[in-house]
Order: structure tokens, then sequence, then C-alpha cells
């Protein structure tokens, strides 16, 4: 279970949330909607470990993530609105180095079919920096596809910059992803669908608690 405990985050001398409370079971969706500025990409980024939050405390499985970074790591997957990517790499070597820097076995097999899966096995060999937009951001969703079996997931806008079928495709990993019982934290502001049995919400912009419905 992924819990957060009166988060808070001010950046110089404006707060952007405070008070934030929640907690996601495994087989659960949770959205984080608000206005452009009121922090969503700062929560995910605290959910994530990388950003420390004024006051408060996010736990995963019960113990805070800052004194089990190593076993938190390996279960976490994080795509954030920027994509991450290394110009100066090939395609499959930014999918491997996101592997490796996550504690993860490193395996070509599973690299490439992860890159077949958002269609672009075809410039697996290819410098990252030559690669479209839509393709960049194809490079970060491969992480997903690479790492089935990591039960927590949190993605900040992940339809950016992809096409129809792109975006279809994505919900329904997503949807996939959290039926077979992992967890799975997201950012957007597409209208998308995405079938889950459990859907749960944080506002940061009304400042409210996490609503809950069954889908």
């Amino acid at each position: 279970m992924l819990e957060a405990t009166d988060l808070c985050c001010e950046r110089g001398d404006r707060t952007l949330f405070a008070g934030i409370d929640f907690a996601v079971a495994p087989g659960s969706l949770l959205r984080v909607a608000g206005a452009n500025g009121t922090g969503k990409t700062s929560l995910l980024r605290i959910l994530c470990g990388l950003l420390q939050p004024t006051a408060g405390e996010v736990r995963w499985r019960g113990r805070d993530i800052r004194k089990a970074r190593e076993e938190y790591l390996r279960d976490l997957v994080y795509v954030g609105h920027l994509n991450g990517v290394k110009d100066e790499l090939t395609v499959s070597e930014n999918v491997k180095i996101a592997q490796a820097v996550s504690g993860r076995k490193v395996d070509d097999a599973v690299v490439r079919r992860s890159l077949d899966a958002v269609g672009i096995a075809h410039v697996e060999h290819t410098m990252a920096r030559f690669l479209s937009q839509g393709q960049r951001r194809r490079i970060a969703l491969a992480r997903l596809f690479a790492t089935p079996d990591a039960p927590l997931w949190v993605l900040d806008e992940p339809f950016t910059a992809l096409d129809t079928l792109g975006v279809a495709a994505l919900s329904q990993l997503i949807s996939s992803h959290v039926g077979h019982g992992n967890t799975v934290v997201f950012v957007t502001h597409q209208d998308v669908a995405i079938e889950v049995a459990r859907l749960q919400h944080v506002d940061l912009g009304a400042r409210t608690s996490v609503a809950e419905s069954t889908c």
C-alpha cells in the first residue's frame, strides 16, 4: 500500500498544497487532479522520493520511503512529464540504463520486446537525439512494458505526444496492470477512459481528501 500522511509542499514563499492524506491499496488507480500550479508534478516527485516534502511522510508497505529507498526504487517505475531520455544514448541503451539505475536485471530480450510493444523497435540502435517527441515519449513508456511486475507505477502526463493508437494501447496497459493487483498513480489533462475496478482521486486545487469510486 502507498500512503501519504499530512503532506505539505512549499516552493519559495508559496504553499502549493498542505494536509494531503491518502492510502492507495493494491489494485487501485489514483488520479491526481488540479489546475496548473497546484503542485501535481511536485506531489508525484515527492511520492517517488525525488523531492522532499516540507512536512509529512510517504510510506510504502508501511515503511517511510526514505528509510527503504533501495527496496522502494525496485518496486517503482516513474515516467515523468519530461521523458528522462539521454540524447547521447541509443533507444535501447536508454531503456537498459533506466533498468540498471533502478536495480533491475537488464535483459536484452525484454528490452527489445518493450520497444516492439511501443512501436519503436525498428529504431532501437538510433541515437535518441534524432527522434521525434512522440518517439522519445515512447522510449520513456517502454520502461512500463519492460517492468510489468513492478507493483507501483507513477506517471506524469503519460499520454502526451501519443497518437490515438498509442493512447489506446497505454490505457489498456494501465488497466491491465491495475487489474493484476498493482497500483498506478497518474496525472493527465486529457480525457482518457481507463477501466479499473478501484479508482481514487486527489484534487489538489480543491484541497480535498481522497474520493473513491468503484467502476
